[in-house]
This record gives C-alpha cells, structure tokens and sequence, in this order.
C-alpha cells in the first residue's frame, strides 16, 4: 500500500446527497416499497481551502432535474423538488470538515437525472449585510464579508452537473463536492464570483457515518479534456467488481495545461483493505493508483496524475 495522508484542512463544499449517480453503483435498501421508485437524500460537507475563512451561502430550494429537461426553468413543474426552505437555510461550508449536515431528501421515479439545482436567496441591495459570502483567511475576526455574486444561482440555480442514476427500491446516496478553490472566481475589482463547474457530485454505495477522503489533481498538456470519471474500487479481503463511490469532474485551462482536483469519500479503511483510485477519460489511457489506506477525518494525497493520450 502506498500513498500519503495528510490532515484536512478547512475547505471544499461537499452535499452528501443520498443518490445513485451512476447505474453501476448500488444503492441501501429501504428506499421504498414502490418499485418504481428510490429515495435520493441530501447533506452538505466541504474539502480545504488555505484562503477562505468563511464560505457562507443561504439555500432557498432545491430542485432535481431529469435528464432531457436541462433547459426548464427552476419552476418548471416537472422539476421536483428536493427541499424548499420556509427561511433560506444559511450553510458555512468551511465549518464543515469531514462533517454532513443532512438537507433533505425525495422519493423519485428510477431514471436518469443530469444535475441537481441549488437555488440560492439573491443578496439584499443596499447596505444590508449579504447572505452569500465569504471572509477571506487573513481576516481572523472575519468582520469584513465579501459579498459571493450568484447571478446563475438565484435565477435558474446552481447548476451541480451529473450524471445521477436513481435506482428503484433504494436509498441512493452521492456526495456534491463543492471546492472553494475552483469554485469561487475573484474578479478584477475585488470581489468574487461562484462558478458552479467547482462544484462536483460524489457517488457512493451507502451512508457515511464517517469517513475520510482520496484527493489529487487531474491534468494534460498534451490534450485537452472535458471531464474524466473517477471511481474507487476496495482491495484486499474486499475486492469490488463494482465501484464503492465514483464522481464525474470538469477541467479548466490553468498553468499552461487542462486540470481538475478531485475529492472521493470513503469509510476508513486499513490493514486488509485498502482503496484504488481510477479515472478515465475520452481519449486517453486508464489511469489506476496503487492501494492506499484512507484514516477517518483525514485525506490521503495521491498528488499530481498525468492523463496520457491514446
């Protein structure tokens, strides 16, 4: 076994969505008795960020999106919805390592769903303090907020691309991965943007009571790459054909080469089982790490993977 671990520090925004993302991922039972159906559940965690000391948003409702119907207003009716909140629930997210904080959760029809919509409350005009924000790490008192500016996300949602595969029968669960760093933009002038591409979702065979994390960076200068899957897989006296969590990520152009971190939830595991990573991607090679033990409420780093092409 290989790889190393190190402590997770404050940062990424993960919503532990009780949902299968993948068809291949099993799902717990006791979604129902309906067998056209499956219960999707929702929670919240976060990933490291050394530059942000708050990332606060206030959720308003969320809404699951079947596939084909991408292009629908977040009030178009055939859009469920997940939760809607009476009061905006205000969630800050670098409060939340190795941490869930359940949001709701739907029965649905098994089928295909292309992403989940976080609708956001619009920040107030005026002098008001903003609802969405965030302070930045230097600001130890964390007195001055920065407004977060949301335009997609309080007029058709954040859109957190899939895909989600809902299986009848079943609780499906999925992680949303939100990461502070790609996630939020600075502009020019000092303030910041939310780009929704930084946020990914996780899909996983279960519930997590606890868990740690595999992390590491994705990248190509010799290709460019739209979005990789990358899924876990147990070895040892466990040896999954199917894997135990899986999530699809999205590169941006940064440093002269395509790249995306990535985050993938797991239960502890060491001694006789341990984790192996695998990501692929269109027009490039399998990539496959060695086995590595994942500690409760840590992250082991598999560092820097170079996707080669085929």
């Amino acid at each position: 076994m290989s790889g190393k671990t190190a402590a997770f520090k404050p940062a990424v925004i993960v919503i532990c969505l009780l949902l299968a993302a993948f068809a291949y991922l099993g799902g717990c039972s006791g979604g129902g008795s309906d067998a056209t159906k499956g219960t999707l559940k929702l929670a919240i965690t976060d990933r490291q960020s050394d530059s942000f000391g708050k990332v606060v948003i206030a959720i308003r409702e969320i809404r699951v999106v079947p596939r084909g119907l991408e292009g629908a207003a977040d009030n178009d009716p055939n859009l469920p919805v997940l939760v809607r909140f009476a009061t905006p629930k205000v969630v800050d997210v670098m409060a939340l390592r190795f941490l869930q904080e359940p949001l709701g959760e739907i029965v649905l029809p098994a089928g295909s769903y292309s992403q989940i919509r976080l609708v956001l409350e619009p920040n107030p005009n005026g002098n008001r303090p903003p609802v969405n924000y965030l302070t930045l790490s230097s600001d130890l008192n964390g007195s001055n907020p920065i407004p977060l500016d949301t335009p997609s996300g309080q007029q058709s949602g954040l859109k957190v691309l899939g895909p989600v595969e809902v299986k009848a029968g079943v609780i499906n669960a999925v992680m949303i991965d939100f990461d502070p760093n790609t996630a939020i933009v600075p502009r020019g002038n000092g303030g910041y943007n939310l780009k929704p591409t930084g946020i990914r979702m996780v899909q996983m065979a279960g519930e997590l009571p606890q868990f740690g994390s595999i992390i590491g960076n994705v990248g190509s200068s010799f290709a460019q790459w739209s979005s990789a899957t990358v899924s876990v897989k147990r070895r040892g006296t466990v040896n999954d054909s199917d894997p135990i969590a899986a999530g699809r990520i999205f590169s941006s152009y940064t440093s002269g080469r395509w790249q995306a971190p990535f985050a993938v939830f797991v239960p502890p595991a060491s001694g006789s089982i341990g984790y192996k990573t695998f990501i692929t991607a269109n027009g490039f090679a399998l990539y496959s790490s060695q086995a590595v033990f994942v500690e409760q409420g840590r992250a082991t780093e598999l560092g820097e993977i170079v996707l080669t092409p085929q």
